[in-house]
């Protein structure tokens, strides 16, 4: 009966391993991993096993982050799990076409965080057991890219964070965006401040969304400071084209003075 209490307040109680199969993934992609479920030193009753993918997002204008959903499977319903009984349940969870990219060509992308948590709801337990795991998420072709044309151009990736709330006039499905941000190549480097691009992707194609944050201007005439501007540009992708070309355009554009101030 001792062990019986114990196994409530989770000492001596059945715990959880989640595992990823999958070394890396990407947006659009089924994720596979395996959750082990160890039982403890008594019999437990199980009313559920669930994994859900997390990002750990920016809450606009606070200086925190929460880790929010955007995805779940739901595994066991109802069980018991014996007394030292090892289960071994597989996964397979798709990301959705927005997931954030966390990982280019290998190398951690600073500042985005991506998990598969799996929690365990124990009957008659003061708290549930959970174990998460980070993801490795690569950019889809069309993304790599675009990043690898703001690259080729000298733009050097900053950092990236995964932002709360939605892009206006954009197609977005998911309660967050990811911003990939770069410092501007030395050819805008007197102009710009720093370019952001954000993917926003469905099965049925990719649209780029560029920040622009152009530095702040004096004026000839007056010498006022004028105020920095963000400039947002939206491009669906297409085949065939040059995307070199096809951004530095666009800077180009976004470069030209607007007058006494920016």
């Amino acid at each position: 009966m001792f062990q019986k209490v114990l196994a409530t307040f989770g000492s001596g109680g059945a715990k959880i391993d989640a595992r990823l199969l999958d070394r890396t993934a990407a947006p659009g992609r089924p994720l596979h991993g395996e959750v082990l479920l160890l039982g403890g030193e008594v019999d437990q009753e199980i009313n559920g096993l669930d994994v859900t993918l997390l990002a750990r997002v920016q809450v606009p204008g606070e200086d925190k982050t929460e880790d929010l959903p955007f995805g779940s499977q739901h595994l066991v319903g109802h069980e018991t799990i014996r007394a030292g009984q090892q289960v071994r349940v597989p996964f397979e969870i798709p990301l959705p076409w927005e997931t954030p990219v966390t990982s280019v060509f290998g190398k951690p992308l600073t500042g985005t965080a991506v998990g598969v948590r799996a929690e365990l709801d124990l009957a008659a337990a003061v708290s549930d057991p959970f174990d998460a795991d980070a993801v490795a998420i690569e950019p889809i072709p069309a993304q790599k890219r675009v990043l690898d044309a703001l690259s080729r151009t000298g733009f050097v990736f900053r950092e990236a964070i995964l932002e709360q709330g939605r892009i206006n006039g954009a197609n977005q499905q998911l309660a967050f965006f990811q911003e990939i941000r770069f410092a501007p190549s030395p050819r805008f480097a007197s102009i710009f401040s720093q370019v952001a691009v954000t993917f926003l992707t469905s099965p049925e194609r990719t649209d780029v969304v560029l920040e622009v944050t152009k530095r702040v201007r004096v004026s000839k005439t007056g010498g006022f400071g004028g105020r920095g501007q963000d400039f947002l540009g939206l491009f669906t992708m297409k085949p065939d084209v040059n995307w070199e070309k096809q951004l530095e355009d666009w800077f180009d554009q976004v470069a030209r003075p607007r007058g006494i101030f920016d």
